[in-house]
């Protein structure tokens, strides 16, 4: 038999948890990458972090009630936070209920560099699921240049006529660039 004062065997040992490189990599928030367009660009990984578990937080408070979008500088910059770090275009809908408070943000479709596939039919369900009465239509530009393409203009007139036909209507377009945004509504092109 064993002395209970003697050291544990190998057996009984409690394996060390091992650091590999990759446990040690930055990990990026939310799929953004690390590179210089990125509004994270220099941040570290736990930093990444502590910006995701914000905007979390942000998130759960505005769909709560507890905070409101209540000026179009207010909702630019919380699509800015959204998108801007995004290295590919992706489309995001900001969901509003009957008295344009918020009910939620979906990035609902992800693309490539310069163009984004966006389909007005899936647009039009997350809209009925989420029980809108308006929305925020917004995507980024990585190029770094907010100005609307025509195929911008082109798609938010489909979809603002697309989402009329079940009395949700399109209050903006916003485009996201990590400098800046653009709203096409207060650019008259809504």
């Amino acid at each position: 038999m064993a002395d209970m004062n003697s050291a544990p065997t190998q057996a009984t040992r409690r394996p060390r948890a091992v650091k590999t490189k990759a446990a040690r990599a930055p990990v990026a928030a939310y799929g953004t990458a690390d590179g210089v367009l990125s509004f994270r660009h220099g941040l570290t990984c736990r930093e990444r972090g502590t910006v995701d578990r914000a905007l979390a937080i942000v998130g759960r408070c505005m769909a709560g009630g507890r905070t409101a979008l209540a000026t179009p500088g207010a909702v630019k910059q919380y699509l800015q936070l959204q998108l801007a770090g995004e290295p590919h275009e992706v489309f995001g809908v900001l969901f509003l209920d009957v008295q344009t408070r918020f009910i939620a943000f979906e990035k609902m479709f992800n693309g490539t560099l310069t163009e984004t596939s966006v389909y007005p039919r899936q647009v039009v369900l997350a809209a009925l699921a989420h029980h809108a009465s308006a929305v925020v239509l917004a995507h980024n530009h990585p190029s770094g240049k907010a100005h609307p393409s025509r195929a911008d203009e082109m798609l938010t007139q489909t979809l603002k006529n697309t989402l009329n036909l079940i009395d949700v209507r399109v209050l903006d377009h916003v485009i996201v660039t990590p400098g800046e945004t653009l709203s096409m509504a207060e650019r008259g092109m809504i």
